[in-house]
Parts: C-alpha cells; structure tokens; sequence
C-alpha cells in the first residue's frame, strides 16, 4: 500500500506499540498531528488496545507476534485494506516499509535486533528504545547505520540527554556520565535486599515500567547496559563513561568536555520528551510538556553506585571490557533470571549471583554476525537455566 507523504509530514512506524514507549509515542503523534502520521504499528499480543490504535491512527500495515493474538485479531476486526503481518519476517517487513521515514523500536529484549538492522539497512532514522539493539551488537548496527545512511537516535532519557549535549561538539568530549535514579532499594542495607519481593521492585519511584526494566533498574543492570549502548552511539571508550546516582531524575546526562566545561540536559522525568526530539530531529517542536522547574525540584544530590550491594553494575562493565558474545550473553542471562525472580524461583539478590555463575560457563568469543550473537543468546539461556534449577 502506498502513502503520499504530506507537506512536512514525517511518516512512522511504532514497534511495540501497545507497551510503554510504544504508547508515550502514540501521545506524541496525537499531540503533533500536523507532523506526524503512523503508517504502521506492531504489537504482540494485546490486541484488544492495538485494535484501538488502529481505529485512532489508521495505520496501513500492523504486524501481530503472537501467532493466536494474529488469528484472533484478524477475526474479531474488519479494518478494509489494511495489511496484516506476523512473526519475525513480519517485523522486519514492516521496519523496512517503504512509506517510513522514523521507525520507532520500542520491542523488549533480543526480539528488537533484527528489526533495527532491518531498518537501518533500509536508511531509515531509527528512534531506539530497544537497548538490546545495542548492547548484543552495537559494533554492527552502527556499521550498517553508516554504511546506509541511516540515522540511530536513542529514546532512552540518558543517551537522548548525551545526544543533545553532543550536538555539533563531535571530537572535544573527555567524559560522558549517565546518571541514574538508583532505584526503589537506594539506601537499602545488604539484609532488607534478601527480603525484596516483586511487588516491591515494581514501586519504581519515578519511572512507570515494565516488569524486566523494573527489574534491571532495581539492580542497577540496566545501567550497565546503558554504558555499553554509550559506548557504540558516541564512539568513546568504556573509561570514558560513568555512572553517577541522582535520585532527583532532573539531570539525565552530563557530558565533560576537555576544556574542563560540563554540559548536562535537564528535564522533567518524562518519556515523551526524548521521543519528541527523535521524532522531530534536528527541529525542536513545541511540546506539551512543562520545562524542569529546578527551584521546586530542591536539592540535587549525586553519588557513586554501590558495587558492593549492587554488583550488576560491576558486571556489565565487566562483560562490555570482554566484548564478543559477553554483553549478549549477559543480557540473555538477565532475561532468565529476572522471569525466574517475578516467578519466585530466586530471590532479588539471586540475580546477580545466576548473571556471574552463568558467564563462568560461557566462552566468550568473537561475535562478527547476527547468527552468532544470537547463538549465544540461546547458549546463555540455557546456562542461566541450569544455575536456577542448582540454586532453586
């Protein structure tokens, strides 16, 4: 189906439309529909709200993961011309549609790296909240990024913060620090980590997410897996990336340059804006939202992060320093560890005890290519699997 693309009209497609970030961008595209239209949204299996986006926004193509939400979506709703696809092949089919200008992959886990490859081979601009993306092969998806004229731009309020401090200052930069909430535990003692429940890591106190990035954030591992998006997204090495605590989620990145001056982008704690300015880049549109108001903010405080109680952290940096198939496996690892946490399998503090013991079984190795990346994902599972079965 082909869409004629209107004065100043930027087309986008949304990956993982009915979770978090797919829908803070569907506010966004309702916010500004002068500038932006959906030409297509994918999801994985709640079709009951992505039959209402697509009654809202009118996309021409959708794509369905879940094989019987498919079925199911296709005989509940008579939506006339519209494109229904499925599975992998659906996902990349539709990263790579024609009519797209933005692709915005905001998929959970591995499942997002084919489809950020698949659209940056296209020369699409990539709005990527899928950090996997990265993280398993960011050497990879920037080398194609380049070689295909594609444009990634980060959805992450951290690397969203360094890529606006950056701005036009390529080559001067002696430091870039992410910072980070320190979680719903900041402050615990070592004995209150043993009794954390699910419940408990879910009361993220400033961010409403999902299970697995509640999870990540709570251990501070998604925080290593941002310094190792850092590094492939603004080519600097892993010493010049830090991580300091700031519960305030004011200042979301700052970046030190070498003449000793610090920039830091400062914002309310809200998604919607670092998906704006990679929709609209390099314009700035008029948003909604209200600026940071630093007088009613009070203090900012910033620390260094606990390794001691939060060893996560210390194990991404770890993996990220190895390189090869570490970081895939690292995430891979996570993925069983935390399901198997919410499972009550293990507890909270098990966590990083199943991420070190699996990596102890795992070579590490060289990852050249997507089909050894994901090879390793799959090994990784399968260790991690092994290390929760000993310890349950």
């Amino acid at each position: 189906m082909i869409y004629a693309k209107g004065l100043g009209m930027t087309n986008v497609v949304v990956l993982g439309s009915t979770g978090s970030i797919g829908r803070n961008c569907l506010s966004v595209v309702r916010d500004n529909a002068s500038r932006f239209r959906v030409v297509g949204l994918a999801a994985g299996s709640n079709i009951d709200l992505l039959a209402e986006q697509v009654r809202e926004f009118a996309p021409g193509v959708v794509a369905v993961g879940d094989a019987r939400a498919r079925e199911e979506f296709s005989r509940r709703n008579a939506f006339p011309g519209l494109v229904l696809l499925g599975g992998e092949e659906g996902l990349r089919e539709l990263s790579s549609l024609r009519t797209a200008d933005v692709v915005v992959n905001g998929l959970v886990g591995a499942c997002g790296l084919v489809p950020t490859l698949a659209a940056v081979k296209e020369g699409k601009r990539v709005a990527l909240a899928n950090k996997e993306s990265i993280v398993l092969a960011g050497e990879i998806v920037m080398k194609a990024a380049a070689e295909h004229g594609a444009t990634v731009l980060p959805v992450d309020s951290e690397h969203s913060g360094v890529h606006q401090c950056l701005s036009g200052r390529d080559g001067q930069v002696r430091r870039i620090v992410l910072t980070a909430s320190g979680g719903p535990f900041l402050g615990k003692s070592a004995d209150e980590l043993l009794r954390v429940t699910p419940k408990d890591v879910m009361r993220h106190p400033v961010w409403k997410m999902g299970r697995r990035i509640c999870a990540d954030s709570a251990t501070l591992l998604n925080k290593g897996f941002e310094v190792m998006e850092a590094r492939w997204l603004f080519g600097v090495g892993l010493a010049e990336i830090g991580v300091l605590i700031h519960p305030q989620c004011a200042v979301h990145a700052l970046v030190e340059f070498t003449d000793g001056t610090t920039l830091a982008q400062i914002s309310v704690p809200d998604m919607r804006i670092p998906i704006l300015y990679a929709l609209s880049y390099p314009d700035r549109l008029a948003g909604t939202l209200p600026a940071c108001d630093l007088s009613s903010v009070g203090p900012l405080v910033f620390s260094e992060p606990d390794l001691s109680r939060f060893p996560c952290l210390r194990l991404a940096y770890s993996a990220a320093a190895e390189g090869g198939r570490r970081p895939a496996q690292l995430n891979a690892a996570d993925e069983v560890a935390v399901r198997a946490f919410f499972d009550g399998r293990i507890r909270f503090v098990d966590i990083a005890v199943v991420l070190e013991r699996s990596l102890t079984l795992l070579d590490a190795g060289p990852a050249d290519s997507v089909e050894i990346i994901l090879e390793a994902d799959a090994e990784a599972r399968e260790a991690a699997s092994r290390v929760i079965s000993e310890l349950s």
